[in-house]
């Protein structure tokens, strides 16, 4: 049972620590975030276009690489990055080794985003494209991928916010994002409860805004397109 005391205290560290929390999550999490959905999303529009080729070699490695990062941990991939690779020499510092690494996970999960959404558009799109005289890399850019966007569009927001949440994994290689920064809280006052409560509630906050963004972002593209 909380003693007034008790009460004040816990009330005064929620105080002073919400500010440092929310800092580094502008600071750390926000940046990492946007940086490699960016590069993420790079990576798997080009590893998707491969998938649906015809240069086999490509091919095999594109499966190869999904193969791997998504059958393994995302965690243990950040290890073998930043811990693992200074045995052969490769040594990285922990913000590089987060965008490394989430942005290869966030590649290989997008790339059947984008897969699945080309792959939805009817053939008779490809057809009537031809048969105007486009090439396939014209009717690849005019006719399908504003479609294909437009599919993929929901399922990306989806996996932004998630990465949002899954860059708390940052913590595990020393980068001074919310959660490792709310760790460092909680060993100075013996808290755990309280902070990882309000660290959550900053996450909350976080998803809760980019949730309202990516549904205001839909309702737009959905306007346009229906124009």
């Amino acid at each position: 049972m909380f003693t007034d005391e008790s009460t004040i205290r816990i009330i005064e560290i929620l105080r002073d620590s919400f500010f440092p929390i929310l800092k580094a999550g502008i600071y750390f999490t926000i940046p990492l975030s946007i940086i490699t959905f960016i590069l993420g999303t790079i990576l798997a529009f080009l590893t998707a276009i491969i998938r649906i080729s015809t240069i086999k070699p490509l091919i095999v490695l594109a499966k190869i690489y999904l193969w791997i990062f998504r059958g393994t941990p995302l965690l243990v991939q950040l290890f073998i990055l930043f811990y693992g690779l200074p045995k052969l020499g490769v040594t990285l510092d922990p913000f590089p080794a987060a965008i490394i690494g989430f942005t290869l996970n966030v590649g290989a999960y997008s790339s059947e985003i984008f897969r699945a959404s080309i792959l939805s558009i009817p053939k008779g799109q490809w057809e009537a494209a031809y048969s105007i005289g486009m090439k396939k890399s014209q009717a690849m850019r005019r006719i399908i991928l504003p479609q294909a966007m437009r599919v993929s569009l929901p399922p990306l927001g989806n996996s932004f916010i998630s990465l949002v949440k899954d860059t708390s994994l940052a913590a595990t290689i020393t980068v001074t994002e919310m959660f490792q920064k709310s760790q460092q809280i909680v060993a100075a006052t013996y808290e755990p409860l309280w902070l990882y409560i309000e660290v959550a509630f900053i996450y909350l906050i976080f998803s809760t805004v980019l949730s309202f963004g990516q549904s205001t972002l839909e309702r737009r593209y959905n306007r346009t397109v229906a124009k």
